[in-house]
């Protein structure tokens, strides 16, 4: 009987540390696949190297994707639809300029840090993001 309890709690306790894992549960956006590589040590994404950094790849998700690097060795990378409004109202992708990306068909502002913007419902669309060496793994 104790080896079932002892059993019974690890196995809840793994299936409550699903760490990593990206809520994605916005109705406004559909599911398009995220398979990107980047070499860092080309000149194309030299802005990647720096905090703050960004770059946008349009070939990517629903309306294209920004990777950002947040400055402490972390990239993280947003769908480029803006996450508050319905993807066939709004066929323009947000804008990126400095920290934040901006929806254009709402006029709301959202943090490349966190995709959040504050007192919306949704925040960006999240893509995971693997560092290998000098290469970076976007994908859904």
């Amino acid at each position: 009987m104790k080896k079932i309890l002892i059993l019974l709690f690890l196995t809840l306790f793994a299936l409550g540390c699903e760490s990593g894992r990206i809520n994605n549960n916005n109705p406004n956006i559909p599911n398009y696949p995220v398979n990107l590589q980047i070499n860092l040590g080309l000149p194309q994404y030299s802005s990647l190297t720096f905090g703050s950094g960004h770059y946008e790849d349009y070939s990517q998700g629903a309306r294209g994707i920004v990777i950002f690097n947040t400055g402490n060795g972390v990239y993280v990378a947003f769908d480029l639809a803006c996450p508050n409004e319905p993807f066939a109202a709004c066929s323009s992708a947000m804008q990126v300029t400095g920290i934040e990306a901006k929806c254009v068909c709402d006029n709301k502002s959202y943090l490349l840090y966190t995709g959040q913007s504050a007192g919306q419902q949704y925040p960006m669309k999240q893509y995971y993001v693997e560092t290998n060496g000098n290469s970076l793994f976007v994908h859904n």
